[in-house]
């Protein structure tokens, strides 16, 4: 009998206590091993056992869903000029485009075939790159401007060619409109007298109408098509969620009276939305045609009210006043005689024409923005949209450059213009190599590295 295991203190059993059977060595014989019998051995820990806590991984952070910009994906987009006619569109667009391809006259209805054409976007940062390099070659980035036929009441029921016109609006990315605020007795308007108010209210009121047309059509399209749809499976549930969207874009622009781009859209509704093209989920710049004499004073009676109109009606809208008349002048002038010119106005010397303005919040208000390619051959300014990926904002020069993408050497422009040389750039470590996930930012100057 093994000896009895002694009681144990209350202290002792407060501790954890191991028990180890203890058995002999087998004996290497022919006959059975003998083994003693076991014996169990108490063993006092000397301190608490602890279990080692683990500690969680850190939690995944999650991702920001990424907005879903309203219009037509790419990066060749398109702004047209639209507005009544003679408030002076076509004039707007030949200085511009310095060309003389707008077919301005003071009757209705000039232009009945849109004019294309590219407007340099001005950019201190472009210039100051031909400066340091002084390339061969030097391509700033551009915007393509679409000067279209003026709109009419009752354009949206086809009345003074208003249907086609409406479809030259719709093939656009944006839109200028263009307002007069101008008297002129020998300039006619198409309503009798000058109203800039009245004007865009018809201008809306049309775009509207025919957007409601088109959403009526394509949610009577959709209701015809669900008749037979079950509640399973997940197209069917797909198309409920588009008929839905349809009905929501319907009520915003009937019920609550407001433009498609002014709504609340989630990036699935966005995405029924941009298949519709609507003429109301356009950006809009408005551009306020001032005679000379209110341009250069900064005053005029109508500056107010149309402010406080875009601030009711479509708030958020940019408003830029100019004077196609001044511009004209000044569009036929050397650098020289246009600063003259400035000091006699009071306006400024460097930048006295609006055009430069209206260029760069036309092609921002298109969530446009460029990185440049640099070198003694080339300094060139590459158009894509605002949110772009490194792999297709190197697609932009060649499809090649994005099927075959590796890496992107990038570097800031501030970066470069403090420290004066890509050498000095690098050797500071603001050279920077990324990936596919990189997201261009506006300013970029980027080398791609693709496979063979």
């Amino acid at each position: 009998m093994p000896p009895p295991i002694p009681a144990l203190s209350r202290k002792a059993l407060s501790r954890p206590i191991l028990f180890a059977l203890r058995t002999c060595p087998r004996v290497a014989t022919t006959s059975l091993p003998r083994c003693t019998p076991p014996t169990l051995v108490r063993t006092f820990a000397s301190t608490p056992f602890t279990l080692k806590s683990r500690k969680m991984p850190p939690k995944k952070k999650q991702e920001v869903e990424k907005k879903i910009v309203l219009g037509r994906p790419g990066n060749n987009l398109k702004i047209g000029i639209v507005g009544l006619p003679n408030v002076g569109k076509s004039s707007f667009f030949n200085t511009l485009s310095k060309t003389d391809l707008g077919k301005s006259a003071n009757f209705p209805y000039a232009t009945i075939d849109p004019e294309e054409a590219r407007i340099p976007v001005p950019d201190e940062r472009f210039l100051w790159l031909c400066d340091l390099y002084k390339p061969k070659s030097e391509v700033p980035a551009f915007l393509t401007c679409i000067d279209i036929a003026g709109l009419t009441a009752g354009a949206s029921t086809g009345a003074g060619l208003g249907n086609a016109f409406l479809s030259h609006v719709r093939a656009v990315d944006g839109i200028f409109q263009v307002v007069r605020a101008f008297d002129d007795a020998e300039v006619i308007h198409v309503e009798g007298d000058v109203d800039p108010l009245r004007d865009m209210q018809i201008i809306s009121t049309e775009l509207r109408l025919k957007d409601i047309e088109w959403v009526e059509k394509e949610l009577d399209r959709l209701k015809k098509l669900s008749r037979n749809l079950g509640s399973v499976s997940l197209a069917d549930k797909a198309k409920k969620e588009e008929i839905a969207t349809v009905e929501k874009i319907l009520k915003t622009l009937t019920e609550d009276n407001k433009d498609v781009r002014k709504g609340t859209w989630t990036n699935k509704e966005v995405e029924v939305i941009n298949g519709l093209t609507l003429l109301t989920a356009k950006p809009i710049t408005y551009l306020v045609n001032l005679s000379e004499r209110d341009f250069v004073r900064k005053k005029n009676k109508w500056l107010p009210k149309i402010k406080a109109w875009i601030d009711e009606n479509n708030p958020g809208d940019q408003l830029i006043p100019f004077s196609v008349a001044l511009e004209e002048r000044l569009v036929n002038l050397s650098n020289e005689e246009a600063i003259e010119e400035a000091e006699k106005l009071g306006l400024p010397k460097a930048n006295p024409s609006a055009l430069g303005k209206i260029t760069t919040a036309g092609y921002a208000s298109l969530e446009l923005i460029r990185y440049f390619t640099c070198g003694p051959d080339e300094v060139r300014a590459w158009t894509v949209r605002k949110g772009i990926k490194a792999p297709q904002a190197a697609g932009v020069i060649h499809s090649d450059f994005e099927q075959k993408f590796v890496c992107g050497e990038i570097m800031a422009f501030d970066d470069l213009k403090e420290y004066g040389t890509e050498a000095a750039v690098k050797a500071a470590g603001k050279l920077r190599q990324q990936g596919k996930p990189y997201e261009i930012v506006d300013g970029d100057i980027c080398y791609w590295k693709c496979g063979a």
